[in-house]
């Protein structure tokens, strides 16, 4: 319970941070796979350093490449 505490505190330090966000999100220290936006009334980002938020923007490119 206290590791999910400490992971969930290093996840909201690492989305306020300013150096992850550009026109994407990449941060490493973030376990989430996607992430609410700067404006969360925006939706939702793919986190580019998460292994599964990679393979999404893969998949993604399968598809529209077809």
């Amino acid at each position: 319970m206290a590791e999910q505490k400490d992971q969930e505190s290093i996840n909201r330090a690492e989305w306020e941070d300013a150096n992850n966000w550009s026109t994407i999100y990449f941060s490493k220290r973030d376990n989430r796979p996607s992430v609410p936006k700067r404006n969360p009334r925006h939706g939702w980002t793919i986190n580019f350093a998460h292994p599964k938020g990679a393979r999404w923007i893969y998949y993604l490119m399968l598809l529209f490449l077809r």
